[in-house]
């Protein structure tokens, strides 16, 4: 099956140099016709020969790619990165995902790093730095499941499961025995085609498996067949093939499309093709929603943000259809999402490269939002996911009980199909929580009001308790906006991001007086937070931010008309304590001479500098310290010497 399960490829056009020229060739004829397995011995015969090329490292490492041998993709894309250090983004991808599926994890990590910093809008570079500790999630959703051989595999490829009418129905490309049986160029392996076998539900085995001898399965591939609850109708994946015609795109290629056929007279006729489907992009691997009113699929059509992207359509009461709807970067990457499966829980379940995983296709869970978007999207660990690639997955929310495809290492063929029991649900569970205190005196503050806002809405409000603690119950992953008001303090808003697995998120919130209670000998400065007066290095002239803090100060002493204050400068231990008691004093008169020209009385001011005769920690001469160190002793002082 392999890349039919994708089917979104690059061809690359041919360029190469003069030595190997027609094995090269050779070669590329056989790589444009998608014959990737024949492809790989005569690219690999001239590669070991000597002959070096970008193009041939990359022609090499995508045959291996695409047939799902990441080592053999690891070694070429490798080759690839040693004589072009800057490549295109998608091959710092490829390159990672092999390195990952070959075992090299640490390798992958830096080939990463290096793809988020070189490519910064790639969506997948984004999601790898915001969970770049995605293997602890990994490992935490990891132990849920008791898995077994499905009991219907072959040495070839078999994937893409359904069950229904207590019959188990999937793509398989196994030996029927039929001598008109073709193989594919790609693979070497027979065209897939439909099958089933009856599926005893109480000890979950299953019979012996039959070919679906319809209009279903024709020359080329079939799979991904799934069915409407009255059996009346199948959607499923093929080859662009009808009627004995072959379509074609403007490159001559085969593509794939989503067909339906209906039953009658119990016999499966009127095989066509969905109307939004076309000879020049791929659709397949259709899911229904449990009403069966939406269609999901996987496609590469015009829109499409990566290589392949999960869309939906509306199916309309009389049975046409409307028009497709990317489901948006909520799910979809610049990589590939597809084999889409949606549970009556607004659940969808999807395959993707694009996320942080354990290499090649993960299985991740995400959850549908009133508005369509995708939410709190999950791996589900290293029970279904493996370094290779895992796909196709389908679950029976009820019995939790289901299928999914893989061609991980230990399996009877190229891909196989195994059942699950998921013995713990992966629902993750946020609280947050924190403590409401005196942001100067730390006092906790119980009745503050607290309020929970999502996107400038509110979804949930309550007070602090008598020890200052409040808790909401939060989704986990969202963003969202904690208000706290206390009569006495000002209104206080803080943003939060809930952790993506089951926990609690901590957020402390410290309020500030809205009046502020000072006596002689205060520092004024400090009902505002004002810690210190900014200057320019070297410099005593005032700066934008440090009148903002001022016009506070100004006018504190404009309500207060018999207020007097004395206003001291500190400096840090660096430079000489003569150089630093003359720039403070220079400070301090700058800072008095500020306010006496916004109107003050001169009378009701005085001032000097300290230099760095104060410290408040041990940042002296000679005393190796961190700038935030040295910066706690750089400050501002405005005390109050009569009320």
């Amino acid at each position: 099956m392999k890349n039919h399960r994708l089917f979104c490829l690059i061809i690359l056009n041919v360029f190469y140099g003069y030595s190997q020229e027609s094995k090269v060739k050779l070669g590329d004829k056989k790589y444009d016709d998608y014959a990737y397995i024949d492809a790989i011995k005569t690219y690999e015969r001239v590669a070991n020969k000597g002959y070096k090329s970008e193009d041939l490292f990359k022609k090499l490492g995508n045959s291996y790619y695409f047939n799902s041998e990441f080592e053999g993709a690891a070694k070429w894309y490798g080759e690839l990165f040693a004589i072009n250090t800057t490549p295109e983004a998608e091959y710092y991808y490829r390159y990672a995902q092999s390195l990952k599926s070959a075992g090299q994890t640490d390798k992958a990590a830096k080939i990463l790093d290096e793809f988020s910093i070189k490519y910064k809008n790639d969506s997948r570079g984004k999601l790898y730095k915001k969970d770049i500790n995605y293997l602890d999630e990994i490992k935490t959703n990891s132990g849920r499941y008791k898995i077994e051989d499905a009991g219907i595999n072959s040495k070839y490829s078999d994937y893409g499961s359904f069950v229904y009418d207590n019959k188990i129905y999937f793509a398989s490309a196994r030996d029927t025995g039929n001598f008109s049986q073709r193989k594919h160029k790609w693979t070497g392996e027979y065209f897939t085609n439909i099958y089933n076998a009856d599926l005893d539900t109480q000890s979950n085995s299953v019979s012996k498996v039959n070919k679906i001898k319809s209009e279903i399965n024709r020359r080329f591939h079939e799979s991904s067949p799934v069915f409407t609850k009255d059996g009346k109708t199948v959607y499923f994946t093929r080859n662009n093939y009808v009627d004995g015609k072959k379509g074609k795109d403007a490159d001559k290629i085969t593509l794939i499309k989503i067909y339906q056929a209906s039953l009658e007279n119990e016999k499966w006729t009127k095989v066509t093709a969905l109307p939004f489907t076309s000879d020049n992009y791929s659709t397949g691997h259709p899911a229904l929603s449990p009403d069966e009113k939406t269609l999901y699929f996987a496609s590469d059509m015009p829109g499409t943000i990566g290589q392949s992207d999960i869309y939906k359509v509306i199916i309309n009461a009389d049975g046409s259809f409307g028009t497709p709807q990317n489901l948006g970067a909520s799910i979809n990457t610049e990589g590939k999402e597809t084999f889409p499966y949606i549970t009556s829980e607004n659940e969808i379940y999807f395959a993707s490269d694009g996320y942080p995983g354990l290499g090649g296709l993960d299985v991740f869970v995400g959850r549908i939002q009133d508005n369509g978007t995708i939410s709190s999207i999950q791996n589900l660990g290293n029970d279904i996911n493996s370094p290779k690639d895992d796909f196709a997955y389908i679950i029976d929310p009820v019995s939790r009980q289901g299928y999914f495809s893989s061609n991980k290492d230990g399996g009877l063929g190229s891909d196989d199909i195994y059942k699950f029991l998921e013995t713990r649900k992966l629902e993750c569970l946020q609280e947050l929580n924190g403590i409401i205190t005196d942001s100067e005196t730390g006092v906790v503050l119980p009745g503050t009001k607290i309020a929970l806002y999502e996107n400038q809405k509110i979804k949930n409000s309550t007070v602090s308790n008598k020890t200052g603690e409040y808790s909401f119950d939060v989704d986990c992953g969202k963003t969202y906006r904690v208000r706290a008001e206390k009569t006495g303090y000002a209104t206080t808003e803080v943003d939060i991001i809930i952790g993506k697995v089951t926990g609690k998120t901590d957020l402390p919130i410290g309020l500030d007086k809205s009046v502020c209670q000072v006596a002689v000998g205060d520092d004024l400065g400090k009902c505002f937070g004002i810690k210190m007066i900014y200057f320019d290095l070297d410099k005593s002239n005032i700066r934008t931010e440090a009148a903002l803090d001022l016009e506070k100060i100004l006018d504190v002493l404009n309500q207060h008309p018999n207020m007097k204050l004395d206003i001291r400068s500190y400096t840090d231990s660096r430079a000489s304590h003569p150089y630093n008691q003359v720039l403070s004093d220079r400070r301090a008169k700058s800072t008095i001479n500020w306010l006496i020209k916004n109107g003050i009385a001169k009378n009701r001011l005085t001032g000097k500098g300290y230099g760095e005769n104060q410290l408040i920690n041990l940042c002296s001469d000679g005393v190796n310290c961190t700038e935030e160190e040295h910066q706690m002793n750089r400050r501002s002082q405005f005390i109050i010497i009569h009320i």
